[in-house]
């Protein structure tokens, strides 16, 4: 086989891992959200008891990332920043949780088909307010 065959293979292998990534992406987001995730916030995304009730420790439980959460109510900038960085990264150093920053522990992509994971579990309604919250603010406004 010649180089440039070999290469045009390989470009061919890229593309179509490409075009088949976004199909591949929420399976593996969901074994990653079981793996590094569902401890806290649920196999089934339900969150912990009463996450709307501070613990003893002043800290909140984990919240759940189905429709009856507010997950949805964020970007996906806001979304990946909290899962990357940790929830200090956006409310500041004194604010005390649990949720650890996963940067060193998931890659982006990780990160992102996670998140694509849980986006894909939502109904119509909570998916459309959410893409809502990815677009500019005047944009947000002009909305019925």
């Amino acid at each position: 086989m010649s180089k440039r065959t070999l290469y045009a293979s390989l470009a061919l292998v890229a593309l179509l891992a490409a075009a088949i990534w976004p199909f591949v992406a929420p399976a593996d987001g969901r074994a990653l959200y079981v793996a590094h995730c569902a401890g806290c916030h649920g196999v089934s995304l339900e969150g912990q008891p009463n996450w709307k009730e501070r613990l003893p420790n002043g800290r909140w439980p984990a919240p759940p990332h189905d429709a009856t959460g507010h997950t949805w109510h964020h970007s996906d900038v806001v979304l990946f920043q909290i899962v990357r960085d940790g929830p200090q990264s956006l409310l500041g150093p004194q604010y005390q949780t649990d949720m650890p920053a996963f940067a060193g522990v998931l890659s982006d992509a990780e990160i992102a088909a996670v998140l694509a994971y849980i986006k894909g579990t939502w109904p119509p309604d909570e998916r459309a307010y959410q893409e809502l919250m990815n677009r500019p603010p005047a944009e947000r406004l002009q909305q019925p």
